[in-house]
Formats: structure tokens, C-alpha cells, sequence
């Protein structure tokens, strides 16, 4: 079994201003053992060692990370820290109520957990806690979130609270906003601060971390054996924690496909903010399929991105994932439209990063067929910042051999609708991001889009939030 590698991708503006704590620790060099590695030091695998180290402070936990951790997904996202709330509808597709609200409650309290880490640790994350708004920028889009009110109404829940179209546009700084709910419970982090700041408390916990070690082979067994290119590592349990990587295993493939988003950065701009009113420090995001998401910075910046779902074939991650040109100017071209009166602000950063799309954008967790010590966590569906502190403790459970409420949960073997394979999936999915795009320009110049948009469009894996 082997895994694709990569040259390290374009830095975020994230880890571009931690330079001086991006040295990497050593690469792997020599023969190894540990009883549990951990492919993969993003969040998910940050977290699943530093929960197994909590439960066992003896058990000897080997991280392997390709770049620097947080090199990937987990320091080139908006740096959202959501719920599962938005998803409740997904969430009952495959769960019992109570199941539903115990991963739904369990998810936001994620979020306090988050707060309360850095706070125990010391780690500078920018860690706010203002919220989330929902909104609409098009006519066709107010009362998208319907569904999953109602929903969370039935089930004896209020996480949402709907706005006035006056109460949205002020608190988003731009009338393009037409209407909106928002979530109290939500909060922001930079997420490159976070995902070094883990990276140093897990090593101080004795957690070996071996950075720039891809791990290329993998040899199943009872004992399985991790090869790199100039060491190896054997151990009694693995876990793959690769987010959109995970599609270089034939298994895992069928189960996501690799997206790409984008983020640009504004120039500090603190003056014009004040101006705007866009002073509350609240994420935003709108409701088109290929979401648009924002927020402020710390130092008044705006960061903007858009999921803007490019592919590549064979869904190997290349260049669509760290510098696509395309989706860097189809996500400005929404921050122009949303923000009109900031014409004249530069824009000082760019990026692209990849996405392990499920179809319902919600996780799914297992053990690789044929094996009974190779688990996995994929799917996180650009919404893994606060929901991967369950995704470690599913993962230890798993890994640990316990049955608790975490491996036992709804998210762990579940039955998920499975992507084509090549070149229908990139042939395909092609045809149906180009439907969607066409789709929501029309209804972004309130024009109505073609039968055959709408159709294509529905094709497409569910978004960021559930939809009435």
C-alpha cells in the first residue's frame, strides 16, 4: 500500500507570519517502533495523539507529517471554529435523534474546549468567540437555513437566531447582505498559531513528532511498518490522519474527493472597518453551494475565501491545491462584489488548499478492510478546525481497541454514498462544478438559471450548511 507525496504547498498567510516558529523538527532517519503512529500533524492527528497521551501518559505515540504540521488543511483554512448545527439534517440521515444531539452538543462544546485549551496551554491562537452569521446575498437564497431551523425546532433546540436584514447588513459592514441567522456559539482562531501551538504541547508531552517524513509504503500486519524515505517506523496501531491525502488509498478514494478553496487576505484596513461598522469580529459566510466565507483578522485585515470545489485527476493533490489561479481570482471577484466600497484596499495574500469532500460534508471513521490496527478519519469537508477535537477521541478509541461512546458513535462505519471512479469522477464532477458556477452567477444578477444548471447543480455534494 503506498501513499502519494508532495513538495510542501504555497504558505498561507497563516504560517507566513509565524516564521520564526516554522522550523521543523527532524525528518525520521533510522528503524523505530512505538505502540501507536500517526500518519498525518494536522489537527485530527494532533489531537488524536495529544487524547491518547491524556488517557495513557505511558503510551508511546509517533507522529509522521510530509511537511510541517499544519502545512496542509489544518493552516490553510479560514480558521472557522463551527458546529454541526448547520448539518443536523445530515446528521439524522444516518442517526437517532438522541445520536444526532449528542454529536451536535458534543460539537459546540467542542468549541468551549477549544477556548479553554489555549487558555490552559498559552497558545496566542487569536481564539474569539463572537459567532457565526448565516447570510443570504441574493434574493434566491434568503431562507436558505429554513430546513435546519424547523428541524432544530422539532428536535427542542434553538442554536439560531434570525436577524433583520438591517441587524445583518450592519453587523457584516456591506448591504449586499439580504438576511441572515446567527449562532451565538461560534468562534474564530488563527489557525496556523493553533496548529503549531498543539504541535509544541503534544512534544512536550512526550509525543514524537517527525516532520518532512512522507510516508510512501505501508505494510499491514499485526504489526504494521511505515516506511519513509530514510526510516521506518513499526507499530502496533496506525492512524491515518491525511485529510484530502487519504485519496491515495484506493479504499478511502471511493469515500471523498479532493476540492479545492481559497483565501486572499486585505491589507490592514482598521479604519475602514470602523467606518463600515464591521466591528463585531463575527465569521460570516453566504449560501451559495461554493460558499463564500470571511472574517477579520486581529491586525484589521479582512480574510476572504470561497470554496471554489477544483479538481484533479485522479484527485492527486498538485498545484489546484496550493496556487490555482482561477479559484484566487474567482474568490476575489466575490470579495469585490460583497465589499463594492473597498475597491482601491490590495490585496496582500493568496492561497489554495484542499478539501476531503464527503457527500454529506460530515466525517466518517473506520478501520481499513482486511486489517484490525489501520484506522482512519476523512471527510472533514473544510469544517474540521473545532469538530476534530471528537475526531480525536473517536480515533484513540479506536486505535486504544475501547468501546465507548466515541467508537461506538453513528460516525464510525457508516454507510456513505461513494464518488465514480476516473475519469468519470473528474470528467463529472467537472461538468457539475461548471453547472454550479454558471447557476449561481445567474442568481447572483438575479437572473434565472438554466434547467439543465439546476439540474447538474443538484448532482453536487452537499455544502458547508444543510439546505431548505
Amino acid at each position: 500500500m503506498r501513499l502519494a507525496s508532495s513538495r510542501p504547498l504555497t504558505r498561507s498567510y497563516w504560517l507566513q507570519s509565524l516564521e520564526e516558529d516554522l522550523q521543523p523538527s527532524s525528518p525520521l532517519n533510522g528503524e523505530y517502533s512505538a505502540d501507536i503512529a500517526i500518519v498525518g500533524g494536522g489537527f485530527v492527528g494532533l489531537w488524536t495523539a495529544l487524547t491518547l497521551k491524556e488517557r495513557d501518559p505511558n503510551i508511546d505515540v509517533v507522529v509522521l507529517e510530509q511537511d510541517i504540521c499544519g502545512g496542509g488543511a489544518s493552516g490553510r483554512n479560514g480558521g472557522f471554529v463551527m458546529s454541526w448545527w448547520p448539518k443536523i439534517g445530515s446528521l439524522l440521515n444516518f442517526c437517532s435523534k438522541e445520536q444526532a444531539l449528542f454529536l451536535a452538543n458534543a460539537a459546540e462544546h467542542a468549541i468551549t474546549e477549544l477556548g479553554e485549551f489555549c487558555e490552559k496551554h498559552q497558545i496566542d491562537a487569536h481564539y474569539t468567540r463572537k459567532g457565526w452569521l448565516w447570510t443570504a446575498t441574493t434574493p434566491a437564497h434568503i431562507d436558505s437555513w429554513n430546513g435546519t431551523l424547523e428541524t432544530c425546532a422539532r428536535l427542542g433546540v434553538e442554536p439560531f437566531e434570525r436577524l433583520s436584514a438591517g441587524a445583518v447588513a450592519k453587523m457584516t459592514g456591506s448591504d449586499v447582505h439580504l438576511a441572515g441567522v446567527y449562532e451565538r456559539s461560534n468562534a474564530t482562531v488563527q489557525p496556523g498559531a493553533l496548529v503549531r501551538g498543539m504541535r509544541q504541547v503534544a512534544m512536550e508531552a512526550g509525543i514524537r513528532i517527525y516532520e518532512q517524513t512522507p510516508v510512501i509504503c505501508i505494510e499491514p500486519g499485526r504489526t504494521v511498518r511505515l516506511t519513509s524515505n530514510s526510516g521506518s517506523v513499526s507499530a502496533d496501531n496506525v492512524v491515518l490522519a491525511t485529510n484530502a491525502w487519504a485519496a491515495a488509498i484506493p479504499e478511502l478514494a471511493k469515500l471523498i474527493v479532493p476540492v479545492n478553496s481559497s483565501i486572499v487576505v486585505t491589507e490592514p484596513i482598521p479604519s475602514k472597518l470602523e467606518k463600515m461598522g464591521w466591528t463585531g469580529q463575527q465569521s460570516i459566510t453566504d449560501s451559495q453551494l461554493m460558499v463564500d466565507y470571511y472574517r477579520t483578522t486581529r491586525d484589521g485585515r479582512i480574510a476572504f475565501g470561497k470554496g471554489t470545489g477544483a479538481l484533479a485527476y485522479g484527485s492527486r493533490i498538485d498545484d489546484t491545491f496550493s496556487q490555482h489561479q482561477d479559484s484566487i481570482e474567482l474568490t476575489e471577484a466575490d470579495f469585490r462584489r460583497t465589499y463594492p466600497g473597498l475597491a482601491s484596499t490590495q490585496l496582500t495574500n493568496g492561497w489554495s488548499g484542499p478539501i476531503d469532500r464527503t457527500y454529506d460534508s460530515l466525517p466518517l471513521f473506520g478501520t481499513l478492510a482486511g486489517t484490525q490496527n489501520i484506522h482512519y478519519g476523512i471527510g472533514w469537508s473544510g469544517n474540521g478546525v473545532g469538530p476534530s477535537r471528537l475526531g480525536g477521541r473517536i480515533l484513540a478509541s479506536l486505535a486504544l481497541g475501547i468501546k465507548d461512546e466515541w467508537s461506538t458513535c453513528p460516525l464510525v462505519n457508516r454507510r456513505c454514498k461513494t464518488f465514480p471512479r476516473e475519469p468519470f469522477r473528474y470528467l463529472g464532477g467537472s461538468l457539475v462544478r461548471n453547472a454550479v458556477i454558471r447557476k449561481e452567477r445567474a442568481e447572483m444578477s438575479g437572473a434565472q438559471p438554466s434547467i439543465i444548471d439546476r439540474m447538474l447543480a443538484g448532482l453536487a455534494p452537499a455544502g458547508l450548511e444543510d439546505k431548505a
